[in-house]
């Protein structure tokens, strides 16, 4: 297998776990971006800079409001306790939000805590986008995942 196909990989298993996490929070959850294209296209994605790269990984709706996600597992870093996040990504999700407002783009973390690009941005100000690729944001500032989607709900058989 290759380093990528690794990658994917565990993107998937973290996005099941994501979708899983907001069904059982009432939410009617569809996947969207790379996973859902042809293998030749996602190829082709990781060769680009285009937007579509970081395309949100799903879509989700409950009681007429609708989100959208980006699943990043695998970001927080094994030795910190800061997230990595690509400026490259961090960019393409600031202009998703921009574009689709009000429809707001999460990032959901391995740990499910959430952040917003927005938020990612402004807790970054400090850095300088010219002297890494990546923006590392505290864990402390993410928000935990029922706080956002709400809590876990038992459904009626």
């Amino acid at each position: 297998m290759t380093q990528w196909q690794d990658r994917k990989a565990i993107g998937e298993r973290h996005e099941q776990k994501v979708a899983d996490a907001l069904r059982a929070r009432g939410w009617t959850v569809q996947n969207c971006g790379q996973g859902t294209y042809a293998p030749a296209i996602q190829q082709a994605l990781v060769r680009t800079t285009s937007a579509l790269r970081w395309f949100p990984d799903l879509i989700a709706a409950r009681a007429g409001q609708l989100v959208t996600i980006d699943a990043k597992d695998r970001m927080p870093s094994s030795t910190t306790d800061r997230y990595a996040l690509s400026n490259a990504a961090l960019i393409a999700g600031l202009q998703f939000t921009a574009a689709h407002a009000p429809t707001p783009l999460y990032y959901v973390f391995g740990d499910l805590k959430v952040l917003t690009p927005v938020e990612v941005l402004h807790y970054t100000d400090h850095a300088q986008p010219g002297t890494g690729s990546y923006r590392l944001i505290h864990t402390r500032r993410a928000h935990h995942f029922d706080d956002v989607f709400g809590r876990f709900t038992i459904q009626a058989a």
